[in-house]
């Protein structure tokens, strides 16, 4: 997966995809739970690096993403089993999949390439594309819903605190106005809306205007935040002793969370974060898939013994 420019969105390359490997493949039999397997990339990896008893429970709440996983990781068979929702229904998927402990488990935060070049909901700036924003298109109120109805102060939360945008109630401010000539519909609209609101000296240099904005509607969209909250402590729960639970994020926000739950949860003995600081992707990686520049992952390991 990756971050939210979509101008390095192109080929479908797992972030991290050796450390993760490296770090979570099981050591001998049990399960996997890829929380968000995307495209397949890292449950394909961890298959191939482990014994033909290692399984995945894959997730996801893209059905499209979660249909083209299933082709990639045909040739794996019964090893995969592949079940459609949010990973805030972790312990109740897992449950419904038989798998009891997981020697394994992992979230990536970011979107996939297909999601951003192919999906045509409006997760990207760079198209023409209807406000949708939605991981699962069958559930929950699009982008153009938020855009459209709810309060100016409301909007400016959402850009500040999930954009980390410092023009947020400017962007806001636009977009109140905007709506009330016409609704906000494509893509394009709220492109413009940002466009007009920030000063033209102040756009950044190496990323599009409308990055931190979109990142924000499409987190307010999918309850991104707090569906990462209601997921860590069933992970937790979830990992058999010995087992590893790993997070990528591309958002500081999301990071602080992830960091927050594993200090507390360390604290109650049972766990050890593997490093206080996250890995991230060397050079070479972001060379090769300048996407991956702004992941970070943490690793969580549950003791052998209490």
């Amino acid at each position: 997966m990756c971050d939210e420019d979509g101008r390095e969105a192109h080929a479908h390359l797992p972030v991290l995809a050796d450390e993760v490997t490296f770090l979570l493949r099981p050591r001998r039999r049990g399960w996997v739970v890829d929380g968000t397997v995307g495209m397949g990339g890292h449950t394909e990896r961890l298959l191939e690096a482990s014994d033909d008893a290692v399984r995945v429970l894959g997730l996801d709440a893209d059905p499209e993403a979660l249909r083209r996983a299933g082709r990639r990781l045909a040739r794996f068979g019964d090893r995969v089993v592949l079940s459609h929702g949010s990973f805030r229904r972790l312990a109740e998927l897992a449950a419904a999949a038989g798998v009891d402990e997981a020697a394994s488990i992992l979230l990536d935060l970011g979107l996939s390439s297909y999601q951003l070049d192919e999906s045509g909901r409006g997760f990207s700036f760079q198209g023409d594309e209807a406000l949708d924003m939605r991981f699962d298109p069958s559930a929950g109120p699009t982008a153009a819903d938020l855009l459209n109805r709810l309060p100016q102060e409301e909007l400016a939360r959402i850009i500040f605190e999930y954009g980390e945008e410092r023009h947020a109630r400017r962007i806001a401010r636009r977009i109140a106005d905007g709506r009330r000539r016409a609704a906000l519909a494509r893509t394009p609209d709220l492109v413009a809306a940002v466009r007009d609101a920030v000063p033209r000296a102040a756009w950044p240099r190496r990323r599009h205007v409308a990055t931190r904005t979109f990142q924000a509607i499409r987190m307010a969209v999918n309850d991104e935040a707090q569906a990462l909250m209601e997921t860590l402590p069933q992970a937790a729960a979830l990992l058999a002793r010995g087992g590893r639970f790993g997070v990528i994020s591309f958002h500081s926000g999301e990071d602080r969370i992830v960091k927050r739950s594993f200090r507390s949860l360390q604290h109650e003995g049972s766990y050890v974060e593997l490093d206080p600081s996250p890995v991230e992707p060397a050079a070479d990686e972001i060379h090769d898939n300048p996407r991956a520049r702004s992941a970070k992952l943490r690793v969580l390991e549950r003791r052998e013994a209490a």
